[in-house]
This record gives C-alpha cells, structure tokens and sequence, in this order.
C-alpha cells in the first residue's frame, strides 16, 4: 500500500516525493459493485503507468445544489463501505467532512480526511480534523485568493495536524464560472505542502438551476496542464455511466477514458520531472 508518510514528508522540490498521486473516484459512494469497478480500473491504470492511487469517494454530500438531491449513506454506512473497499482493493482511501462532529468516525477508515472548499475557513472543522491524527487535505475556496491558504496550513498546524495537503479547485469568475489561476497554482506549490489540483470541479459551472452545470470536455485539458505545472497529486472524480452519477453528472468523467489520460500524465509528470 502507498506509504503516505513518504508522500507528507518535507522534500526540496515535489518530485522528490516520488510519483504523481492520482485522487480519484466517483463523487458519492455508489453501489458496492459500481465502487470496486471504479476503484479497480484505476488502481490497474495507475499501477501501470507508476502512478499511486488513492480511493476517493464521498459518504455524504451536504452542499448539494438541491434539497431532493441524492447525498449518500451517511456517516455510518459510509465510513463502513470506505474501509471495505480500503481492504478489497489494498490502497489508501478518502473522503470529505462538513461537521467537525464527523472527524473522528471518519479518521478511522480512511487515510485522508479532505476539507470541502466551502468550508476551507472552519476553524472548528479544522482543529476537529487535526486532532484525529490523520492526514487533511483542504480544498482552497472558490471565494479565496491562493494566499489566503497560509491560514489553514496555519490552523491545522496549531492544533497538531502534520500531514497537510492543500487542493486548487478554481477560483469564482462572476456568476456561473470558474476559472483557474495557474499563477496562483505556483504560489500554492510554495507553502511547503503538497499540492493537488481538483480537475472536475474546476470544470463546473456553479448554480445552474438545480444542479450545476460544467464543461466535462476541459479536465483531460487541465489535468495535462497542472501535472505541466508541477503538482504533486491530481482530483478526478469519474463514472462508468456519468449520467447515471449520483452526483455531478455535469462534471463526471467516464471511466472508460482515464486509463488514457494517465498514461497522458505519467508521460508529463516524466518529462518534467527530468529536466
């Protein structure tokens, strides 16, 4: 299994970590069936191309566009499926936390607790995530500048978090956009942290009626553009029919097309890598 101490530990530049860490998934736990396939195809994949892999899935989406939208099992059924699959499919997992009250169910089965964007300012969600022990990954908001993110490094460290990794996702372009601020993203790769990039979600459109839209045809685009710039993981969340998703049918990459794409980012994370 990955050694995630390895990956958290203080490096001088971020392919001294080793190779491109692949967080990938669908975007709520789906059936146990559809799970282990998704799961399957990209550990193969990712072994393949001498990529490490991390399960992501959620187990709750509290900031659904939508109250009649489907969230998931819950914490308990959740947290259960999550350590299932850890096992089944012998690599680390993760998922996201909205109540501080959530960390410490969740620290135990999974590896990386990960801080949604919308709440990357919670001091209290935080703090409750540090405490656990277990390593955090916060998504920087779409409302904040990249600078911004030294104050969560700061607020997991005091209260004793020391394995931290902060994730772009875009950055709010009026109403309805994101774009991203590749700029920012080099800012981002100098906090002393690792870095991820949340290909999906940079693709949506946010607010779009009941659901928000997106541009699914722009990740392979900008996940080939982030692994360019130097990041140490990549976000993608992916389906093997998106619009049968539970979540995020506007975003969801078919499963299908990954495989190609990592081999497309391994290919990049090489070359830039050696020079």
């Amino acid at each position: 299994m990955l050694n995630l101490s390895h990956f958290f530990s203080p490096q001088s530049t971020p392919f001294a970590r080793g190779p491109l860490l692949i967080i990938a998934g669908p975007c709520v736990l789906e059936s146990d069936a559809i799970n282990l396939q998704i799961g399957e195809t990209l550990r193969e994949a990712c072994a393949k191309h001498g990529l490490a892999y991390i399960f992501k899935a959620s187990f709750d989406k509290a900031n659904r566009s939508s109250v009649s939208s489907p969230r998931g099992p819950g914490l308990e059924r959740g947290c259960d499926a999550l350590a299932q699959l850890k096992s089944k499919l012998g690599v680390p997992v993760t998922t996201d936390i909205h109540e501080p009250s959530q960390a410490a169910r969740a620290a135990q089965a999974v590896d990386i607790l990960q801080i949604p964007a919308f709440l990357a300012r919670q001091t209290d969600l935080l703090a409750a995530a540090a405490a656990t022990g277990c390593a955090v990954n916060v998504k920087k908001g779409q409302f904040m500048a990249p600078s911004e993110m030294t104050g969560a490094i700061g607020k997991l460290r005091e209260a004793g978090a020391k394995e931290i990794m902060l994730t772009e996702r875009g950055t709010f372009f009026g109403y309805h956009r994101l774009v991203n601020d590749f700029a920012g993203l080099g800012e981002m790769l100098e906090m002393g942290v690792p870095l991820c990039f949340d290909v999906t979600h940079s693709t949506q459109r946010p607010g779009e009626g009941a659901t928000s839209g997106g541009q699914p045809m722009r990740a392979p685009l900008l996940a080939r553009a982030a692994v360019a710039a130097g990041v140490d993981a990549i976000f993608l969340e992916c389906h093997p029919h998106p619009a049968a998703s539970l979540s995020d049918r506007a975003t969801i990459q078919p499963l299908d097309q990954m495989p190609a794409l990592l081999s497309q980012l391994a290919a990049i994370r090489r070359v830039v890598a050696a020079t």
